[in-house]
């Protein structure tokens, strides 16, 4: 979900290309109220644009994307803004400047800002303990949650585990609530013990939001909108319940099937608020997002009053180290990486480099600073993207940070395809040709109603002659119990990924368990189904 895995297996032709220069979308920001004005400026770029023509050309005509929206910043001025594509694949509704796209983590950039505003304005500290503003919160460890601290929130080195308790988040629609959220955290047994190492997760952003309300005194969605929109004069970011047609122009996610860009996850006319903004539930354009990184990267008087640089600073700080992988060490010369408030970080061919990426079902998104050289680049993809982000970050990279490189696109694409085709079997999607609906007799001993301490009751009950696993508060989380081998497995009706179903006998006052895993080791992170600890807590009705 929120940057979960998916490869792109494109094998149609590109939806054709509309390309809109940067002449009348991206004035100086001037000083006045709003901070960051919308009104049409003079042309502002001479950069030849090529190069990045070349760059989106390569990379859309690899992954057959349905949709593209790129823009890049060169010393402060936007030099480029390109949009490819169409909102809804053979719809014939263009991509635009102001396309709205979920940018998903790349909210947590927005939530960490409006906490050092609130920093900033005598609110909030990050050292304050979180149970200052929010007393029911608990961890695993009772000292860890005497310990947390609002700052230890934000840097994934909580003792969670990669993802932890992010079905609470996801798959969308559900009925979990930020207050299941900071309830059920007690019950998530940690990964890795506490601020000892990154691992990427997203109910403690969730928490922040909250934190942020409770400081801010105000709903998290009315202080973004308030504290950070409005200032800054991101008038096409939405985040809450909003009106899709009123709004207008909104891209929609796609996945891949057949070899075709087919729509999932679509909106209905109303958007709901949703329980994970504040971690990834952000929608913002083009333009809107150039204007975002411009406030980072050439910052005017006035918006280092909204924002101090003191905070600017803490926000875009190492405070977690990341490993660096064999891949960033060979592409990039890379020798650190870390994470700061909403930011990772890292050198790159010598040069510092401050990003993130978002990641949710058919949408991918990634925001790129080079601070030193007031240059970056933002780009929003509505399609199966993870290879092609990786791609299209590398390539816009290089541009200037190894501009001479011979390496193009399809040398990075190929490259990931090769470590994929590498991986062990241990770490590949099992082959499930064979699997076949498991029989209700077969299960008899194991159905039953289940019930895990944070994701609540789930029903594994047959339906005929099946066996049918539904969640109370997932109804997306519904499907058929198969066999595989001497092994069970759940085969959702949406399409989510699916999951290895365990089964341990009672043993003296413990009553049958229920484990489960996920079928593709490399699945998204955030289908965290080995966090789940099932004890059955009765029979199924007749």
């Amino acid at each position: 979900m929120l940057l979960g895995l998916f490869a792109a297996t494109a094998t149609q032709a590109a939806t054709p290309t509309a390309s809109t220069g940067p002449a009348a979308l991206f004035p100086p920001v001037a000083p006045a109220a709003p901070i960051a004005s919308t009104a049409a400026p003079a042309p502002i770029a001479t950069a030849d644009t090529r190069a990045y023509d070349r760059i989106v050309d390569d990379v859309v005509a690899r992954y057959r994307l349905p949709g593209l929206a790129v823009g890049v910043v060169e010393d402060g001025k936007v030099a480029y803004v390109r949009t490819v594509g169409e909102t809804v694949a053979g719809s014939g509704h263009e991509i635009t400047p102001q396309t709205l796209f979920k940018i998903a983590s790349n909210s947590k950039a927005m939530t960490t800002a409006l906490l050092g505003r609130l920093v900033d304005q005598g609110k909030l500290r990050w050292d304050d303990p979180v149970t200052k503003y929010l007393p029911p919160f608990r961890m695993h460890d009772p000292w860890v949650t005497a310990n947390m601290r609002v700052a230890d929130l934000l840097t994934h080195s909580s003792g969670l585990p990669e993802g932890g308790g992010d079905l609470m988040l996801w798959p969308e629609p559900n009925a979990f609530t930020r207050a299941d959220i900071i309830h059920g955290l007690a019950y998530i047994k940690p990964g890795y013990s506490f601020r000892s190492q990154y691992q990427y997760d997203n109910l403690l952003y969730v928490v922040a939001g909250e934190v942020a309300a409770a400081a801010g005194g105000a709903p998290y969605e009315t202080l973004m909108r308030r504290e950070v929109f409005e200032p800054l004069g991101l008038s096409r970011c939405q985040v809450g319940a909003w009106d899709r047609d009123a709004v207008g122009d909104v891209a929609q996610p796609h996945g891949r099937e057949h070899g075709r860009n087919v729509v999932v996850d679509a909106d209905g006319a109303q958007i709901p608020a949703i329980t994970s903004a504040a971690a990834g539930g952000i929608r913002c354009d083009l333009t809107d997002m150039l204007s975002w990184a411009r406030n980072w990267l050439v910052p005017t008087p006035a918006q280092l009053a909204w924002l101090s640089p003191a905070q600017r600073q803490v926000l875009q700080s190492p405070h977690m180290l990341i490993p660096v992988s064999a891949q960033r060490r060979a592409w990039d010369n890379a020798h650190v990486m870390a994470y700061g408030y909403g930011w990772r970080m890292a050198d790159v061919d010598g040069q510092w480099n401050v990003w993130h990426t978002g990641t949710l079902n058919g949408m991918y998104s990634m925001l790129s600073l080079l601070p030193d050289r007031r240059s970056g680049f933002v780009f929003l993809i509505n399609g199966e993207a993870d290879d092609a982000r990786t791609v299209l970050g590398e390539m816009l990279t290089k541009h200037f940070t190894a501009p001479g490189e011979a390496r193009d696109a399809n040398w990075y694409a190929d490259a990931l395809e090769r470590e994929a085709r590498q991986r062990p079997a241990a770490a590949r999607m099992p082959d499930t040709s064979s699997q076949r609906p498991a029989t209700a007799a077969e299960l008899a001993a194991w159905t039953g109603n289940y019930r895990d301490p944070w994701f609540g009751d789930v029903a594994l009950c047959p339906r005929g002659d099946q066996v049918h696993f539904s969640a109370a508060k997932s109804p997306t989380l519904a499907g058929t119990v198969m066999r595989l081998g001497d092994r069970y497995l759940v085969h959702w009706d949406s399409g989510n990924l699916d999951a290895w179903l365990d089964f341990h006998p009672a043993s003296g006052k413990q009553p049958v368990a229920l484990r489960m895993a996920k079928l593709d080791p490399q699945g998204d992170f955030s289908s965290d189904y080995e966090d789940l600890d099932f004890q059955r807590t009765g029979s199924c009705r007749p």
